[in-house]
């Protein structure tokens, strides 16, 4: 398997993830977004290869006894996800690293697969009322599925020291600077 560095990013919802991700990425041409695969159905607007790489439950199935993923998992039922290895191989051969923006164990589970080589970065918002204000002014959750939200960022929060690296989200552009700085400093050395 052909390898380099890969940088892994995950946070509870609500930390601001994705916009971090977006700017990590414009700052930072070296890195490639690493699309992941997936058993649900595409949503509109949602491209195969370029959003997530989408599998029938039973090809997801025989792609795991083919040992094709770093990680995988079964997040509801019926529903996998996972890294490709092959995902990971196009994106070094392109002589870049990639970028997993993934769940906690995740990240852990690709953080373990790769520890000489990936930085893992854990973003959290200041506060669990930060978090959960972030996620009421999103205006897509109901209050049980806020609250489910707020849970299981709390159970996510409690493995933030097992990250490389852990930046708070407070304000936009320092949290940017510094996840530009951090992932700069580790991609040269």
């Amino acid at each position: 398997m052909i390898s380099g560095k890969i940088i892994i990013i995950t946070a509870p919802s609500g930390s601001g993830k994705t916009t971090l991700v977006k700017r990590l990425l414009s700052a930072c041409p070296q890195l490639a977004f690493s699309v992941s695969a997936c058993t649900r159905n595409p949503r509109p607007g949602e491209l195969h290869g370029v959003d997530y790489y989408f599998h029938t439950e039973q090809d997801f199935k025989k792609l795991i006894e083919q040992n094709a993923f770093v990680e995988w998992e079964m997040v509801y039922t019926g529903k996998y996800y996972g890294t490709l290895r092959s995902e990971l191989e196009r994106i070094w051969t392109n002589n870049c690293h990639p970028l997993v923006d993934i769940d906690v164990k995740g990240a852990l589970a690709i953080h373990d697969a790769f520890p000489e080589t990936s930085l893992s970065l854990f973003i959290k918002a200041p506060s669990l009322d930060v978090l959960r204000q972030r996620l009421y002014k999103r205006g897509t959750e109901t209050d049980h599925s806020l609250e489910e939200r707020v849970t299981k960022a709390e159970y996510e929060l409690t493995f933030a020291d097992e990250f490389d690296k852990v930046i708070v989200n407070d304000d936009l552009e320092t949290a940017t600077q510094e996840l530009v700085t951090i992932v700069n400093n580790y991609l040269r050395n």
